[in-house]
Order: C-alpha cells, then structure tokens, then sequence
C-alpha cells in the first residue's frame, strides 16, 4: 500500500543508504566514507568479496552470483577508456537491483564510495528536496552529457521502480550494455530512465545544474557531503569546488 505525504513527514518512511567497494579501495579511500559517516538512516555496504572493516556498524552484502558471472564474461574485454568499462562500473549497478530487489525499504538511496560527509541528510531534508511520491528516481542532471551518478535516489514504493531495475538487471544479465554506445553506469542509467519516461510517461526529479563539471559539489546536496571523485580530490581528501 502506497504511503501518504503526511506518512512520510511523520518519519515512517525507512531510507536505506548503500554503497559498494572492496578492501583494497577501503585502504585506499572508502575508509573516509566509512568514518565520517553520519546520516540517521541504515548503510548496507556490497563488495563482490566479503571483508571485515574497523567499524561494525555497517552490514557488509557479498554480491550475488549475477555480478560475479557478468565479471567473468567480460573481464577480458578491451576498455581503452572509463566509458567503455562496462565491468568496473558493474559492481554498482548490481548493488543497487541486490538491494532494490531485497530489502524492505521505501528509499533506497546511493552514494559513491569516495564520498566525506558532513552535515546529516534528514527526512525533512529529502521530502523538501529530494521526494516527490509520483517521482521514481532523483538523479543530478548535467544537460545532454551523461548524469552525475554519484548520487542516485530511488522510490522503492513507486509503480514503475520494480520494472525499472529488472530492466536494469536484464541490461546486464544479457550483456545487452554492449550494444550501446558507452557502457559505464552513468550513460546506461540515464538509457533506461529515458525509456521509462518516454515509454510509460515516469517521472523523475533532476537535481543538477545543466552543467558539466563536479555537479554534486554545487548541487543543493554539496553543503552535507562532498564526492572526492577524481585521482585529485581523492588525494586531497576534498574536492576544491565543495561547499563546506
């Protein structure tokens, strides 16, 4: 049964955060998102190999078999550049359909793994901002480039979510992102969104700027938590465009 406003705005909506790395990005940056950590909600973290991190407070998901048998299929593809990289982006995508698929949730949101936060995100935060209950997806928007996806909000509750990651799921069970112009997550993100508006009429929410460039850092979102996305910021520990 589909929630009221007034529901959600009394705090019974249940967000979950999820996000996906393994040990050797933990060692390498994913410990930052780990320790600064601070939104009131559930963060499930996927890895396609189980390991234990300093901080038990998070529940730490093996991915299933569909992600690891993708992997194997096309390891040995070329990829002469990240948007050809249809395997390292697929640990993403196959986190989000495990949870999207599983867990009892009416928010499923996502955040990048090189991710520092400040500010926490509240519930009176996203019903401003972010949720709208004849919304499927809020997504941070850059024109007619690919959309940032470092951050990703879903509404679990919505008629057309369901649908909507089995065709994800089916995009990559069938290898089918091959048949497509780039094959990193953003671009087939984007792909299937774009269906499921065109064909049935869905709405989203587009929480960019139009703008290509770091549009996290100036996105109503940039003064809780900064995106060190890049070889740069991730040495610096924080993106120079971030608000905080």
């Amino acid at each position: 049964m589909q929630k009221t406003k007034k529901q959600y705005l009394q705090g019974k909506m249940k967000v979950l955060i999820i996000t996906s790395f393994n040990k050797k990005l933990y060692d390498e940056y994913a410990y930052r998102f780990v320790n600064t950590y601070n939104w009131p909600f559930d963060l499930k973290i996927y890895t396609e190999l189980k390991f234990k991190i300093d901080n038990e407070k998070f529940e730490i998901i093996e991915l299933e078999q569909d992600s690891k048998n993708f992997v194997e299929r096309n390891k040995n593809k070329s990829v002469k550049d990240f948007w050809v990289d249809g395997v390292r982006f697929s640990y993403k995508v196959y986190s989000v359909i495990q949870a999207a698929l599983k867990e009892e949730y009416d928010i499923l949101i996502w955040v990048d793994a090189d991710s520092v936060f400040y500010k926490p995100l509240t519930l009176e935060f996203i019903n401003q901002n972010l949720f709208k209950e004849n919304c499927m997806m809020t997504y941070l928007g850059r024109g007619e480039h690919y959309s940032e996806c470092g951050f990703l909000l879903w509404n679990l509750k919505h008629k057309d979510a369901q649908d909507y990651f089995k065709e994800m799921k089916s995009m990559y069970n069938n290898d089918l992102i091959y048949n497509e112009r780039e094959q990193h997550d953003s671009y087939i993100w984007d792909l299937v969104r774009k269906k499921f508006e065109k064909e049935r009429g869905t709405m989203n929410i587009d929480i960019g700027d139009k703008k290509v460039g770091h549009v996290q850092a100036r996105s109503i979102l940039g003064s809780l938590y900064d995106h060190t996305k890049g070889p740069k910021r991730k040495t610096l520990g924080k993106s120079p465009e971030a608000r905080i």
